[in-house]
């Protein structure tokens, strides 16, 4: 290996190369370069001693911005390793701008979670004592249980440090936690994940002027608060709410958010006038009790035209059948006020053929969509068939829209009743440039694909491709 003249860019660029190449880490590098220098020495002396020296202090004197490049590039338990190479190295790991606490930074042999804490707050501990300079990104995903003091005064920490990504995914969660308040003082988070808490807003809160990406799981939070929060971040791009608690209604206004994810149980959501969203996933779950709709928006009850009427920029969107039977105000398939003409991709998940209005919501999405390219539905496991919903399909047929743009369809997990194949026979019948449809079957025998071809279609091109579970 030979570098350029002048020495060092020539090296930083073959270690940064090397190590993203063949993720070898930077220890296992000097180690080998030790290896070799040991047999080199065995026949040129200390000339090869001395060279090998100059090449270990080039590493060493490098910039401390080229050398934190290459040291977050590693595990941490690797990049806490290269202590040994040095006294110039003992603590060079504990001044890194990234810091990724995982279960690679835990021994293997070490099972109990309140163990394995320990074993993350020794690392925490020399942080702390050893940190100079800015701290630009944190995640926690390590299997463990967290002591609570310990994580509070940490996140502390890094909120001093000017901390920019704070990332908390899952552990063992055994009580929610009380969130610090100097997270909400944090001038330069763009980037806030964040698992088995209590969220409250201290009243000093104006808000975070930098946040692109909110993530929240498993946390405590109110309506009130969930709405001010999502108010208040101007630069919001990316919103995503799993599993939330206590949660009434989801109120989303923000003019600048392009991504939204919703995987949680709420009774009532407004998504305002966010005018730039362009993906939109939701999965609606249960309430304890049933699902009920006490707390309507300005006394409007949630509806599919009340949501989507003026979200018209969605070129993605994937809706759970539970959620498009809440939307839905009657059996009968709504015309949206304004149709969604930039949505190219529609996933229908976990749809019942036997909810007339499941279905219903579906069609009028569906209906609604004149650039639809991909559709992709998912069945939920079904036996019973609904003449209701027989006759809404049947009715659907004999009409005179079409899917003109629609090119690729997947549906996933059919048992082959008739009201499937009926609306197997909608899809086909009006998408008249269709060029792919596949159908994967949930048990038995996939479907012959030369009887999927005597099935009438408006497009003579299209493909099959029929699989099983």
């Amino acid at each position: 290996m030979r570098f350029s003249k002048g020495g060092t860019p020539g090296l930083v660029l073959w270690i940064i190369d090397y190590i993203a190449r063949l993720s070898c880490s930077l220890l296992d590098v000097l180690n080998l370069a030790e290896e070799l220098t040991k047999k080199i020495m065995k026949k040129h002396g200390n000339l090869a001693e001395t060279e090998k020296q100059l090449e270990i202090d080039r590493i060493s004197n490098l910039p401390w911005d080229v050398l934190d490049t290459i040291l977050v590039r590693l595990p941490l338990r690797d990049a806490a390793r290269t202590s040994i190479l040095s006294s110039k190295w003992r603590y060079k790991w504990t001044n890194l701008s990234q810091f990724i606490l995982d279960d690679k930074c835990i021994h293997n042999s070490i099972s109990d979670k309140a163990s394995r804490w320990i074993e993350i707050r020794k690392i925490i501990d020399q942080v702390q004592s050893n940190h100079n300079g800015p701290i630009e990104k944190f995640k926690l995903a390590a299997y463990c249980c967290p002591n609570y003091s310990d994580l509070d005064q940490w996140i502390r920490f890094l909120t001093e440090k000017g901390i920019k990504e704070l990332i908390i995914r899952e552990f063992s969660v055994i009580k929610h936690f009380k969130l610090p308040d100097s997270v909400f003082c944090g001038p330069k988070l763009s980037h806030l994940e964040l698992y088995g808490c209590i969220l409250r807003l201290p009243s000093s809160f104006k808000g975070f002027d930098c946040l692109k990406i909110l993530q929240l799981n498993h946390v405590f939070i109110t309506s009130d608060t969930l709405e001010h929060l999502i108010r208040n971040c101007p630069v919001l791009e990316k919103l995503t709410l799993l599993n939330l608690h206590h949660l009434a209604c989801v109120r989303i206004y923000n003019p600048n958010l392009k991504y939204v994810k919703i995987d949680s149980a709420f009774e009532d959501i407004c998504l305002g006038h966010s005018l730039l969203l362009a993906s939109v996933d939701i999965r609606m779950l249960p309430m304890n009790g049933g699902i009920t709709r006490r707390h309507p928006e300005q006394g409007k009850v949630c509806t599919l035209i009340r949501v989507f009427g003026y979200l018209h920029g969605i070129n993605r969107l994937s809706l759970s059948n539970q959620f498009l039977e809440f939307l839905a105000n009657k059996d009968e398939p709504e015309r949206l006020r304004t149709p969604f003409n930039s949505l190219l991709a529609l996933e229908l998940k976990e749809i019942r053929f036997a909810s007339l209005k499941g279905i219903a919501a579906s069609i009028s999405i569906l209906r609604s969509s004149p650039n639809l390219e991909d559709l992709l539905v998912t069945v939920y496991p079904c036996d019973d068939i609904s003449k209701p919903v027989m006759d809404l399909v049947t009715k659907q047929l004999q009409s005179y829209f079409y899917f003109n743009q629609l090119k690729v369809v997947k549906i996933r997990g059919i048992n082959g009743t008739r009201i499937e194949w009926e609306f197997l026979r909608l899809i086909l019948a009006h998408s008249p440039v269709l060029e792919s449809m596949t159908i994967v079957k949930f048990k038995g025998e996939r479907i012959s694909e030369s009887f999927l071809q005597e099935v009438e279609r408006a497009s003579k091109h299209v493909k099959f491709i029929s699989l099983a579970l």
